[in-house]
């Protein structure tokens, strides 16, 4: 008895301590935008994005699905899915990287500026990212905000020429995970 408690305690202090060495999330947020002055706003934002934070080593990892994007004009998302990205057929969108320099014992409430390289995969294609992001502590909560920018073209997606003057040709991505 006094043995099978014992293992079980530190089977507990085992994951716990593995626990603290990532945090996560299923709620994070990313917003793209993509307007042209004069025309209809070309914005869509994803309220379930997955992400992964190992605080020992800075790794990073997001997943989105595309289908999750919500756009204001129901017709716009429609095109989106079935046109541009094809998320039939290309369903996620997967960010993998590395904060520059992390030390997770020294976030404080104050943001801090943290250099993230990575990989963006989308549309079967893949690029390396490099953003700036705003890191901070709040309790034991990591908060990341970071933005970067993508061309359709670096991903292969294309953009039709009867609508091509009014979608930009650089996508703002501004990306927020609270873990």
């Amino acid at each position: 008895m006094k043995k099978t408690i014992l293992i079980a305690y530190l089977l507990c202090i085992t994951l716990l301590g593995f626990s603290q060495e990532k945090k996560s999330t299923k709620t994070g947020e990313i917003t793209f935008e993509a307007s042209v002055p004069s025309f209809e706003e070309v914005k869509a934002t994803n309220k379930g994005v997955s992400c992964i934070l190992n605080t020992q080593t800075g790794d990073i990892a997001s997943l989105a699905l595309v289908k999750g994007f919500r756009f204001k004009v129901a017709l716009m998302e429609e095109h989106f899915n079935e046109n541009y990205i094809e998320s039939s057929k290309y369903p996620k969108a997967i960010f993998k990287g590395k904060i520059e320099n992390f030390d997770v014992s020294k976030l404080t409430e104050k943001e801090q500026k943290f250099t993230i390289n990575g990989t963006l995969e989308l549309h079967g294609k893949t690029k390396n990212i490099v953003s700036i992001a705003m890191i901070k502590k709040s309790g034991n909560t990591i908060i990341i905000d970071n933005t970067f920018t993508v061309k359709p073209e670096d991903f292969d997606i294309k953009i039709p020429s009867v609508v091509s003057q009014k979608v930009a040709k650089t996508v703002d991505v501004s990306c927020h995970f609270s873990l």
